[in-house]
């Protein structure tokens, strides 16, 4: 038997299903197949296989070490009790349903992995696998479901710039017409991709930082709603150097200014129903749905370990920047960390929905949303008490009042963050053992690489990164 041809044993159902799948790739001119995971500090790591390997794929999974789970943005190591050794081996598993033929990349396919150990069980790092039983756990629970997406921001820099140095490809003004004529034949090319592929853009326009420009997706479940965070980010990329062009999704490119968000957007339904609209609690909220925000709320330092958790995202987690750095929440208010978007009367039924604001492309989305959940699940199993909103800028407040109000500053630094998230038992758990470990132990020793550096020197550091 050669390796190309249908494997015995291992999944049977998705062997024969990969093996059909294969031949029309084939048909389609499609040489190979992206395998694609996001690790513990942000970076999408790939494996690649033959179109006619798929079978092999599906069927035994693809071999990869357990070690990436402990690599920093810089490729060096970090360890814990039980990762960061050079010993064990994974499979990397294609989702078939996920399958997507990359209309930016001729002769390519891509499809998110589950990651199993070899002996068949999910492996405890998989970030996959972890929002996936989260989600599962709310249904089962709480009778809960998710509708979630993720925005895309990216600084489009001159392919053609010296060095690292990041030179905006575009000169117009924050959202203005010029800057979207400059970037006209690329945007049309990305849109165009992007609806080849399936993904349903709601919005894309030029952004306020230099060069920078941002897409708002429809939402899906929590899992695909990662999947295509990962599917954007990779189409954007490629259409992008097409056209001679280099992007960036760090946090920050710059050591001051504006930097780029990942901001999330969530609601819960039950039955059909959207928990954040057409209740009696604030602005159409069910009790149930201002308990879940409670939930987010009273968890957002310990959060964003997961939500910021790059040395460069303490250059965009600025006051007076539009990145939440507050314990705050408001309607429609663009400083609070959360922000309740209620929609256009009339489609606030399916349009209402909570964003959480300090959250950015250096996070691990599937984290991000795993741990986002379980935090808004405490709060609505508790029936945690929403506080009371605020308007404008939290920046603003008299201290004394912000205090009285429970109004304060999130971590200023990536270690700030570790100690809180070390301290919060909901979001350990959440994550596992292993997984909670390699969090701390991976921010900890993006920390330290960095240390002695100053603004501009960490914007350098990861500008390419992501």
């Amino acid at each position: 038997m050669s390796d190309s041809d249908p494997v015995p044993g291992g999944r049977p159902g998705e062997v024969e299903r990969a093996t059909a799948l294969s031949g029309e790739l084939t048909g389609q001119g499609v040489h190979g197949v992206v395998l694609a995971y996001v690790d513990t500090a942000g970076i999408t790591r790939v494996k690649t296989v033959p179109t006619a390997k798929l079978a092999s794929a599906s069927a035994w999974g693809v071999g990869m070490s357990p070690v990436f789970d402990t690599f920093l943005a810089d490729d060096s190591i970090v360890t814990t009790d039980v990762l960061g050794s050079p010993d064990g081996d994974l499979r990397l598993y294609p989702d078939l349903d996920r399958l997507t033929v990359l209309a930016a990349q001729p002769g390519w396919a891509w499809a998110p992995v589950d990651r199993i150990t070899q002996e068949g069980a999910p492996h405890p790092a998989c970030g996959r696998t972890v929002l996936r039983r989260t989600a599962a756990g709310a249904a089962e629970r709480h009778g809960v479901t998710f509708r979630a997406a993720v925005e895309i921001e990216w600084a489009v820099g001159r392919g053609d710039a010296d060095g690292d140095a990041f030179v905006p490809a575009v000169s117009g003004p924050a959202y203005g017409a010029a800057r979207q004529i400059e970037l006209s034949d690329c945007a049309a090319d990305l849109l165009a991709a992007l609806a080849a592929q399936g993904v349903d853009v709601e919005q894309f326009h030029p952004e306020y930082a230099a060069g920078q420009f941002e897409i708002s997706v429809g939402a899906l479940d929590p899992v695909t709603a990662a999947d295509h965070s990962v599917l954007v980010r990779q189409t954007i990329r490629a259409v992008s150097r097409r056209h001679g062009l280099r992007v960036s999704f760090a946090p920050a490119v710059l050591g001051q200014g504006v930097g780029n968000g990942g901001h999330l957007h969530l609601s819960a339904w039950r039955g059909g129903t959207n928990l954040h609209a057409g209740g009696a609690g604030r602005y159409g909220m069910t009790p149930e749905a201002e308990s879940f925000v409670a939930g987010v709320l009273g968890r957002l330092p310990a959060l964003t370990a997961m939500t910021a958790p790059s040395p460069a995202s303490r250059l965009r987690l600025r006051p007076s920047q539009w990145a939440g750095v507050f314990t705050a929440w408001g309607r429609e208010t663009r400083e609070a960390a959360l922000r309740i978007v209620t929609g256009t009367a009339g489609i606030r039924d399916r349009a209402a929905n909570l964003e959480v604001k300090p959250v950015d492309l250096a996070a691990n989305p599937y984290l991000a949303l795993a741990s986002v959940i379980a935090a808004g699940l405490d709060g609505l199993a508790s029936s945690a008490p929403l506080p009371e909103e605020i308007t404008g800028d939290p920046a603003l407040l008299d201290p004394a009042d912000a205090a009285a109000r429970g109004v304060r500053r999130l971590p200023v630094t990536l270690a700030e963050s570790v100690a809180a998230f070390r301290a919060d038992e909901v979001l350990r758990t959440a994550l596992g053992p292993v997984l909670a470990d390699a969090v701390v132990a991976v921010r900890l020793g993006e920390a330290g690489a960095v240390e002695g550096l100053d603004d501009e020197g960490v914007a350098a550091a990861y500008r390419w990164k992501y």
